[in-house]
């Protein structure tokens, strides 16, 4: 009888595929650590249904997406790049093109085939070489708050300074910097509880991970290539008040990635995703539902 299961199993599964379902339910469990590229990767996962993969900017961690785990239908998997939250990095040594390389081998340690992505701002420049490298893992990208240009000279020395200031003064004397890119004024005046969050978010970064996480940033590739070669659905949320990628930005990944949405929240800033966490979740979850 144990025989047959695995028989029955592949005929519901063709069959639930060849009725246009969606794809496997994700079994990852609630939370664990894997090695990666020397790299120990730590995650925490939400919900039933299909993998949603989240990655975070700098100097951030998965709990950046504390508010955005509950979407329907699929298994939120939240994911701390290494260096940051509880993630460990082997050294001060880091680039976007690394951390892509990490990500992908993430996905294959928890039997990820195929997932929707998303990445906010160095997340989402992860998710460009993410796809570069291995476009037919992907369903559906998301990019929160992000760009695919280099960094200008400016842009450089400003990511650069922050590893320098982190080396230092340490990693806590970013937060009066990082803040104000993060959340609006209004947000910053009124609502201490995300302030306070997301300064310890900061704060429980390791030096190695600010350190490297700042290089990496002012080092990043030029993703433009990538924009036309993107064949899946895309989604772009983006704050409307954002200073650090503003909507200019947003614009221009949308012409750039055909047949991209583009949604501006309202009253959000570089951390639009947390700072109106119920706007970015209808927008994903709309999204989604065309998502096939």
């Amino acid at each position: 009888m144990n025989k047959m299961l695995p028989v029955l199993s592949t005929m519901l599964i063709s069959t639930a595929l060849a009725g246009g379902a969606q794809a496997q339910t994700s079994t990852v469990p609630d939370r664990g650590t894997v090695n990666v590229n020397g790299a120990t990767v730590f995650y925490k996962a939400q919900g039933q249904g299909q993998p949603l993969l989240l990655i975070h900017g700098y100097p951030l961690s998965g709990e950046l997406f504390k508010h955005n785990r509950n979407i329907p239908g699929y298994r939120v998997i939240t994911v701390d790049l290494p260096g940051f939250g509880m993630s460990k990095a082997p050294s001060r040594e880091a680039s976007i093109e690394n951390y892509a390389t990490t990500m992908v081998g993430f996905m294959d340690a928890l039997k990820i085939d195929k997932a929707v992505v998303g990445g906010m701002s160095m997340g989402g420049m992860t998710l460009f070489q993410m796809y570069k490298l291995a476009p037919e893992r992907f369903k559906g990208l998301i990019f929160i708050d992000t760009t695919a240009d280099p960094a200008g000279i400016a842009e450089a020395a400003s990511w650069r300074g922050m590893a320098q200031q982190a080396e230092q003064k340490g990693v806590a004397s970013l937060v009066p910097a990082l803040l104000p890119r993060m959340l609006t004024g209004e947000s910053r005046m009124k609502m201490p509880n995300q302030v306070m969050h997301l300064s310890n978010i900061v704060k429980n970064a390791s030096l190695n991970g600010a350190i490297g996480g700042g290089n990496a940033l002012a080092d990043r590739p030029d993703a433009n290539p990538v924009l036309p070669t993107i064949k899946v659905p895309t989604l772009l949320v983006f704050g409307l008040e954002d200073n650090v990628t503003p909507v200019e930005l947003a614009m221009k990944l949308q012409k750039g990635i055909a047949g991209s949405k583009l949604v501006l929240i309202p009253g959000a800033g570089h951390a639009a995703v947390f700072e109106k966490a119920a706007a970015a979740n209808a927008a994903m979850v709309e999204w989604l539902r065309t998502v096939r």
